[in-house]
């Protein structure tokens, strides 16, 4: 079954239990992994993804950067060099917005990883871009408006069934009609207070509302830095928003 694997759904400054928020998609054209958190080869184990492939399941397939904040991409390298450790000798695709993969590429040679990381596919992205996954699955991006440039992202299928995750943003109408009929929607929810480039999680609520999404599910969240978890979702409710709404945990599996 598609499904959505949060393995960290923290802010930029972690709690005991929330990593900084990163994801991975296990179905057709998965594992494919959204940003890269870290301790991520240990997550994804956690999660029951053997990033190398095993019997039931192929290899990670991918990796789709949103965008350079470092709370974003600061465990790619050890990834990477975890992966050849490992034995893995294919080439990896990662995709991401061109000032994206310049940044990443340059933390890559300050690292100096002498080869020691599998082949690197690098894959440039505009937004709005669409890329085919498998059995009539596929990743539609839009830009979202923060202080970098960001992706959110739909995975949908021929039949109209979707996920939609916003990355960071303030609310924008790009990421409002990607989001538009989901299944679910994964938004972040990182400031108490309107914030420029985050959301608050009224504003999740009424961006859900009017998208009408079956299912909010909330990341880029701290009850110590955004709010209690009653209030937020209290706060999704004066958002306006009627569905299924809950907070991301770790680990928590969203299926579709």
């Amino acid at each position: 079954m598609p499904r959505m694997i949060l393995l960290g759904t923290g802010t930029g400054v972690p709690d005991a239990d929330r990593e900084n928020t990163h994801m991975v998609w296990v179905g057709p054209g998965g594992p494919l992994l959204i940003d890269v958190g870290g301790s991520t080869y240990q997550r994804l184990l956690r999660a029951g993804i053997d990033p190398l492939g095993d019997p039931h399941s192929a290899p990670l397939q991918g990796i789709l950067l949103t965008h350079s904040h470092c709370d974003h991409i600061n465990g790619l390298v050890v990834l990477l060099f975890s992966l050849r450790l490992a034995g893995r000798t294919e080439p990896l695709p990662i995709y991401g917005l061109a000032p994206t993969l310049e940044l990443v590429q340059r933390i890559l040679d300050a690292f100096a990883l002498d080869g020691l990381h599998p082949p690197i596919v690098w894959t440039e992205m505009q937004a709005g871009d669409c890329f085919a996954l498998a059995e009539g699955w596929h990743v539609r991006t839009a830009l979202t408006t923060h202080s970098r440039p960001c992706l959110a992202m739909r995975f949908e299928h021929t039949s109209g069934l979707a996920l939609a995750y916003s990355a960071d943003t303030e609310p924008c109408a790009a990421v409002d009609e990607l989001a538009r009929g989901a299944a679910a929607l994964i938004h972040e929810a990182t400031t108490p207070e309107p914030f420029a480039g985050h959301t608050t999680p009224r504003q999740a609520g009424a961006i859900a509302a009017a998208a009408g999404v079956e299912r909010l599910v909330l990341v880029h969240y701290s009850p110590r830095w955004t709010m209690p978890e009653d209030q937020a979702l209290a706060d999704v409710r004066a958002g306006g928003y009627v569905g299924l709404a809950e907070i991301g945990r770790e680990y928590q599996v969203i299926e579709l």
